[in-house]
């Protein structure tokens, strides 16, 4: 029987059916011997033991269409990252930091900002102008209205999503609204500090409906970028690609050079400042990263 597995603990492995079904599964020994380990995501062949208490084994990994580093996580669609509109305010560089690690593993990604129902309409424009204008989705809701909610759903339907986001912006109480049989721990907002409490504690899909599956991600604060060398970071800003071509120098990094496309095209407001700003701040702290 195939099945997919949506979550791994302490050696066992859960395999969705795609039907109503999840079954508690080892691996078997020889993915030691191959230096190969399960992943969240993996589409299995597993050996039923026993019907009626759902036990199995994984026999066999099908092959991978991608593998993600992290969250680490196979055969996924794309990516879906969620920030709160306003409690808390938006981190956008911690944003711009997520888009990166996307764009480094080629996953299409859908941005979100949940609690839209705290902003005025000139507060949202401007959202949604930033990131709209680097080329992607970009999707206003707010859970307690219900709101935009069902738009979103239809960008998930028939693909495995991994969403993500700091903790305290709505992440499980979306999953809530959608599938109620997930029964995700809400946590509360911390009235001193506008951060929410880590609710998520491991990496898990979640099956939605036929072929859709959503994987909710441990909140993060900080992320660190992998990359060697900091004159790669501008192949990650989607918007930079066709104002390069106005750089008067062909190894231009668009930081200090005085003839730079990027920079015009911030100046004439075709660039966000808010993401090139961002893009100045990731910049040097690889430079200085690799420098020690």
């Amino acid at each position: 029987m195939q099945g997919k597995i949506i979550k791994g603990i302490g050696g066992f492995y859960y395999v969705h059916d795609g039907h109503a079904n999840v079954y508690e599964c080892r691996a078997k020994g020889i993915f030691r011997n191959q230096n190969l380990k399960p992943l969240v995501g993996d589409n299995v062949e597993m050996d039923i033991l026993d019907e009626n208490t759902f036990t199995g084994n994984v026999a066999e990994i099908l092959p991978r269409k991608n593998e993600l580093i992290r969250p680490a996580v196979a055969n996924v669609d794309q990516a879906l990252v969620i920030f709160a509109a306003r409690a808390p305010k938006p981190n956008f560089n911690l944003l711009d930091r997520f888009l990166v690690m996307m764009e480094q593993q080629n996953l299409p990604t859908i941005i979100c900002f949940n609690k839209c129902d705290l902003m005025k309409e000139d507060e949202t424009d401007e959202y949604c102008r930033i990131y709209q204008s680097a080329g992607y989705t970009v999707k206003l809701v707010s859970v307690y209205q219900n709101h935009g909610l069902d738009d979103l759903r239809d960008l998930l339907r028939g693909k495995t999503t991994v969403m993500a986001g700091p903790s305290g912006v709505g992440k499980s109480s979306l999953m809530n609204s959608w599938n109620p049989q997930a029964e995700m721990k809400t946590g509360e907002i911390s009235r001193k500090i506008q951060r929410g409490k880590h609710t998520t504690r491991h990496s898990e899909l979640f099956y939605m409906e036929k072929e859709t599956f959503l994987m909710d991600t441990p909140g993060f604060t900080s992320l660190g970028l992998f990359l060697q060398d900091e004159r790669e970071l501008s192949q990650y800003y989607p918007e930079f690609g066709s104002f390069q071509d106005s750089c008067r120098f062909p190894d231009c990094v668009h930081v200090g050079e005085r003839e730079c496309g990027i920079k015009s095209a911030v100046e004439d407001g075709q660039i966000s400042p808010i993401r090139y700003e961002n893009y100045l701040q990731l910049y040097q702290e690889i430079k200085n990263t690799r420098k020690y």
